[in-house]
């Protein structure tokens, strides 16, 4: 298995998602109502299938590599920029489903404007934040990690993906992202 590709991959995924969350962002500012039942789904898709799932694989095994075994350069790349992205992230979606929870109680139009907010918000991060893993990232640690190490962590990816696969994780996800493109063209 080759874990970057994998990620990479991954990431395209989360790019899709990224494209559906955008239309119903736009929908809402073309006059729809908030359909709170499909960004809970988004939030579903965000926090298990690209959290827990591909950021778990960079931040239980590559990055993990990186920090230990790339000096200072692969430290600061991966502390101070990727894990504070994910963090970020993270913050994004909290805030977006708390705008969901406001809306549900009381529809206004400043709940209506923190779900397009932290909606828009995630998308733009998680953008950037896919460009540089992808360019910079992971041909940083394709290059300079030896080839034991890659081996490692090509093989701790494939456990972590056959555990996934038995919970049916990427099945799921991708199906519901599936639904959710079908639904926001």
């Amino acid at each position: 298995m080759d874990s970057i590709k994998l990620m990479v991959d991954e990431h395209e995924n989360i790019l899709r998602m990224n494209i559906v969350i955008r239309k119903a962002c736009e929908k809402i500012l073309d006059g729809s109502e908030v359909c709170t039942a499909d960004f809970r789904k988004m939030i579903d898709f965000i926090r298990n299938y690209a959290d827990k799932h591909h950021h778990g694989k960079e931040e239980q095994i590559l990055f993990i590599q990186m920090q230990d075994r790339l000096g200072n350069i692969g430290a600061n790349l991966i502390k101070h920029g990727m894990l504070v992205e994910h963090d970020l992230g993270r913050l994004f979606v909290t805030e977006l489903e708390e705008a969901i929870d406001e809306y549900e109680k009381q529809p206004s139009t400043p709940a209506k404007l923190d779900i397009l907010a932290n909606a828009v918000s995630y998308t733009g991060l998680l953008a950037r934040h896919i460009g540089k893993e992808n360019e910079v990232v992971y041909t940083y640690a394709q290059k300079n990690l030896t080839a034991d190490v890659l081996a490692d962590v090509n093989q701790r990816t494939e456990d972590f993906e056959k555990a996934a696969e038995d919970a049916g994780i990427v099945k799921k996800y991708l199906s519901l992202l599936l639904a959710l493109e079908n639904k926001y063209r």
